[in-house]
């Protein structure tokens, strides 16, 4: 069951959209938050001002480390007041933590003690990412030993889940967090199976994904959807109207 949530805070609009998706969820699952920003290392111990101060022929500011610590820790203590403020408005228990190291590892042992890490898709340094995901997201996506829900930028209550099952030890992990969410939630569920064009679909996929639902009584739709999965899913996603996704990090192709 999901009773413990952990939600990244850095005070981006994503961030913003994750706490709400880490209240709702809570709400309805009965669940604590923990709220966690993470001093990053990297702004204070980096080499960029050492590299810059060293080009222009002077010593660095010896205090420079010290006062950016104090700084960063003000700022976060900042944001997880607020945080902690929504969550007494909402009426949901919550605790906090406010680490220093590399973000994308420090969230990752905080998922030990977590049942869901919920993070937002890009971050405060979103111009710099080029891919689908953020760095720091797409880092936590595949190293975490704990599910994943990664938000959109804006906040919408779940309604059509959809599960994109292959069989492979992570897709079943997903398909375990489908079925705690939607049982829970008593939300219907859909399920593909994607079959690259010239093979044969495997009927125990589906048939594997169908008895474990109906363990947990979930409403749910079955079907078999050809072509490549990087492109399948995500058409699926927009043609269903579906509002969330559960797959595994990777899965039989990797």
């Amino acid at each position: 069951m999901i009773k413990n949530i952990l939600v990244a805070l850095d005070g981006s609009e994503h961030a913003n959209a994750a706490l709400e998706y880490a209240l709702w969820l809570a709400e309805r699952l009965r669940a604590t938050v923990t709220g966690m920003h993470v001093i990053d290392i990297v702004s204070i111990e980096g080499s960029f001002f050492h590299d810059v101060s060293g080009s222009l022929g002077f010593e660095p500011y010896l205090d420079f480390s010290s006062k950016m610590r104090e700084a960063l820790q003000e700022r976060g203590r900042v944001l997880l007041d607020a945080f902690a403020e929504r969550c007494r408005e909402r009426d949901v228990p919550c605790d906090t933590t406010l680490p220093m190291g590399i973000i994308a590892n420090e969230i990752c042992d905080a998922a030990r003690t977590a049942d869901l890490v919920i993070i937002g898709h890009r971050g405060l340094n979103e111009q710099f990412s080029t891919g689908m995901l953020g760095g720091t997201t797409e880092s936590v996506a595949r190293k975490s030993p704990k599910p994943v829900f990664v938000s959109p930028i804006r906040f919408a209550e779940i309604r059509r889940p959809l599960l994109a099952y292959d069989g492979s030890q992570r897709a079943s992990a997903a398909m375990h967090v489908a079925a705690e969410v939607t049982s829970a939630l008593g939300l219907p569920l859909t399920v593909i199976h994607v079959v690259r064009d010239g093979a044969a679909a495997d009927p125990k996929v589906l048939d594997e994904a169908r008895r474990y639902l109906h363990s947990y009584g979930v409403e749910s739709r079955y079907d078999t959807v050809v072509g490549l999965p990087h492109q399948r899913i995500p058409e699926t996603l927009r043609e269903g109207g579906h509002d969330l996704l559960f797959i595994g990090a990777y899965g039989h192709s990797r």
